[in-house]
């Protein structure tokens, strides 16, 4: 089969291809932004790669086309999908009928953590010898890949709120049917599509209404818009985590950048676990991850042995390179408490050393303006913040953040710049974006290496 997919760049949907590949479909895809680390990894499977969405790139004619939901009405390719009547399907409905059906499916749901909570879910079950499947929504360097088909019937994914194509306004998680389910907050975000906290809600009712009564869901305890959702209707067996409630799972931390932490369940230890990930959040995280892996069969004193050896995520507080004793880090951060725990994180790690935050506004939300009254209160702990103003922003950062400790360029070129005259040895610069941000990680070490400090 040939299977054509327009947006195949997207991490969801490039994963999608990287399956289609790996079940012996001929894949080719469109996308206007094709560039690194995903056109490489597709490039790499054989998957052939065509910039723009031209009506020709659909032929020869394709046997599917599976349309992605950044796609919409007027597109070219979408056009002529629809007049020339070609068979179309979406992601999430295509990962459903040619990968999901008769798997045991573990999702990871939440505003904020599913790449990395999925990430270790995987890893915990692949170093425990249970050869999971899985789609992620980023790249584990323990495996180099975002997505492949596994060797079980056990099958990871992360599991999206965002809407499902153009012709299907139902999030995408709707689809995936799982019998173990993580829940891991709930927030207000994506503001393109969701008018309100309650619009999100249903969507996750609507996820929690799959799971089927010999199923999971492990959900946040100290989370009132989960607890919300959970009291319009809940048929699956629930278990805790990262609360102070009397049962369920909670980690203790034993370092204070959140290295080393007793893992506890119902109150009884389990077991100390130490790993290279840092704070509050990422240890919640790690309890998720180690109780869906429980729930397959993996004992819990096995899963926290196995978060030594989780390397990470690319883009989840990625070492881009160290020069001349400046740490460059890439970070996926871009809703406020993303970017509050981010810095939280490396705060701990490295005590009074200066941080230097450069963060690029990329999201819809953001783009919207929806959280400006929360996001410079989310970056207080960095010693210096510089803001990048694109033309796709809908809001004066400047004007409307109105702090002396942000700083707000218009070029990436200027926040180089600016990097170049403030940093000195032992300093760490944290780039947080959801895009590529024009390649400035890179551009920023390189130049790095050829200055005096």
């Amino acid at each position: 089969m040939h299977i054509h997919v327009l947006g195949i760049c997207g991490t969801f949907m490039g994963g999608l291809a990287l399956l289609a590949r790996e079940l012996g479909h001929t894949v080719s895809g469109s996308d206007a932004n094709v560039y690194p680390p995903m056109s490489t990894q597709l490039e790499e499977q054989g998957i052939t790669l065509m910039q723009g969405y031209e009506a020709e790139h659909l032929k020869p004619v394709p046997d599917i086309v599976v349309i992605g939901n950044a796609l919409s009405r007027g597109n070219p390719a979408v056009e002529a999908v629809l007049e020339q009547g070609l068979r179309y399907t979406s992601g999430a409905q295509w990962l459903l009928d040619y990968v999901l059906q008769d798997r045991w499916v573990l999702a990871v749901a939440g505003t904020h953590g599913k790449t990395s909570t999925a990430s270790l879910l995987a890893w915990l079950l692949e170093d425990n010898k249970m050869s999971p499947g899985f789609l992620i929504g980023g790249i584990p360097d323990n495996f180099g890949i975002s997505a492949r088909l596994g060797e079980t019937p056990f099958f990871v994914v992360e599991a999206d709120e965002y809407d499902t194509a153009f012709f299907d306004k139902r999030s995408k998680f709707v689809h995936y049917h799982p019998r173990t389910l993580v829940l891991n907050n709930l927030e207000y975000d994506h503001a393109d599509i969701f008018p309100d906290i309650e619009a999100i809600q249903t969507q996750f009712h609507h996820l929690i209404r799959t799971v089927p009564t010999n199923g999971l869901i492990i959900s946040h305890a100290e989370d009132k818009y989960l607890d919300e959702t959970l009291e319009k209707g809940c048929w699956t067996p629930l278990e805790y985590f990262a609360g102070s409630q009397t049962k369920g799972w909670q980690a203790t931390p034993l370092s204070n950048d959140g290295s080393v932490f007793d893992v506890i369940f119902d109150n009884n230890k389990i077991a100390t676990a130490k790993w290279t990930m840092l704070g509050q959040h990422n240890m919640q995280n790690a309890l998720a991850a180690i109780a869906a892996a429980r729930h397959v069969g993996v004992p819990a004193a096995l899963s926290v042995e196995s978060l030594s050896a989780f390397k990470g995520i690319k883009r989840r507080m990625e070492i881009r390179g160290v020069v001349k004793g400046v740490t460059v880090y890439d970070d996926f951060a871009h809703h406020p408490t993303a970017i509050q725990l981010t810095l939280d994180g490396l705060r701990k790690k490295v005590g009074d050393k200066k941080i230097i935050a450069i963060l690029e506004p990329r999201s819809n939300t953001m783009k919207m303006g929806v959280h400006k009254a929360t996001l410079a209160n989310s970056l207080q702990l960095a010693d210096e913040v510089y803001l990048f103003q694109a033309d796709s922003l809908e809001w004066d950062l400047a004007k409307e953040l109105n702090s002396d400790s942000i700083q707000v360029f218009s070029s990436t070129q200027a926040i180089i710049d600016k990097v170049l005259s403030e940093v000195k040895t032992d300093d760490h610069i944290l780039i947080m974006s959801n895009g590529g941000f024009e390649n400035i990680h890179q551009r920023l070490l390189d130049i790095l290496k050829s200055r005096i400090l």
